[in-house]
């Protein structure tokens, strides 16, 4: 008798038909769209240019020669990709068919399938305020399916002191020996003072920020009197959505915490991909990986990338 499919076999038995099959008629194939590829052997060093992107700058070969030098690369067919992942209480939330956790779930099993089946190989940081677990990079599809496994079986905490994403950057730091292409998805629902390591991070790896989020972190609908309670710290606090003052107040707070979301990680040059819980996850990676292509081909793109 045929053996029942696993937990992580139906999920991601569920993406390759829900989302990978329809990423592959959109990407047509050229998944690489999605990121420059950072399995990179030296090949050169050379002055610098005005178009020349500011991160490939050698500092040591610069102070030598007192002049900017840029290294270039050839790239090499096999890319390591590391997913740090935000697994604090606040992933938990959700008021759609899925919370953020699920949607955390489903992209980094489209994404490490994608980069496996291609011969690459893909691990992971899991945090939930601490670092919990490191999952080593390889590849093949049994790894995909440990990484789901894993996710799926991690414990959901009730409480939590307010997330810090320092520490989790600063293990990456410290683990991360290979230039790798790191994915740090997280709702970024943290404290203040994660530039400065994601800065030292972008420095040898090709950084991505991937932002989860819920419609209703946006914007309340008139719901009347009801509690709120923080998902980390278990504070409650009584509120009127009647009140359009409220309402009003709370979207310009959710604006201005994206917006100055996006000027540190523009800082920093890291790009970010935004995937909400009511959204088609497919065509917001795709989208993303066009609009990457069209960056990187307008004129000067590579000299404005990672300028602080």
């Amino acid at each position: 008798m045929p053996q029942p499919a696993s937990e992580p076999e139906r999920v991601l038995q569920r993406l390759d038909w829900t989302v990978i099959r329809k990423m592959d008629g959109l990407l047509q194939g050229d998944y690489r769209t999605l990121f420059r590829g950072f399995g990179l052997e030296l090949a050169e060093l050379r002055e610098y240019q005005l178009t020349d992107d500011v991160r490939s700058i050698d500092w040591y070969v610069t102070a030598r020669m007192q002049t900017p030098f840029v290294r270039q690369f050839m790239e090499d067919r096999e890319v390591t990709a590391w997913f740090l992942l935000d697994l604090s209480p606040s992933v938990d939330f959700g008021t759609t068919a899925r919370q953020k956790r699920g949607l955390l779930v489903d992209f980094v099993g489209v994404l490490a399938r994608l980069l496996t089946r291609h011969g690459n190989r893909v691990g992971a940081l899991l945090f939930t305020g601490k670092l919990e677990r490191v999952i080593p990079a390889q590849g093949g599809r049994m790894h995909v399916l440990r990484l789901i496994r894993e996710l799926t079986e991690q414990p959901r905490l009730k409480r939590a002191p307010q997330t810090d994403l320092v520490p989790l950057l600063a293990s990456a730091l410290r683990i991360i020996r290979r230039r790798s292409l790191v994915f740090v998805v997280s709702d970024f629902l943290s404290v203040p003072g994660w530039d400065k390591p994601l800065d030292m991070l972008t420095r040898t790896n090709e950084v991505l920020a991937v932002r989860i989020s819920d419609p209703r972190e946006a914007e309340l609908p008139d719901i009347g009197p009801i509690v709120f309670e923080d998902a980390e710290t278990g504070e409650q606090i009584f509120l009127d959505t009647h009140d359009r003052g409220f309402r009003k107040r709370f979207v310009e707070a959710a604006r201005k915490r994206k917006t100055d979301l996006d000027a540190m990680l523009k800082r920093s040059g890291v790009e970010m991909l935004s995937l909400s819980t009511d959204g088609d996850m497919s065509r917001e990676i795709v989208r993303f990986a066009a609009e990457r292509r069209q960056r990187r081909m307008a004129p000067g793109a590579r000299a404005s990338i990672g300028r602080r």
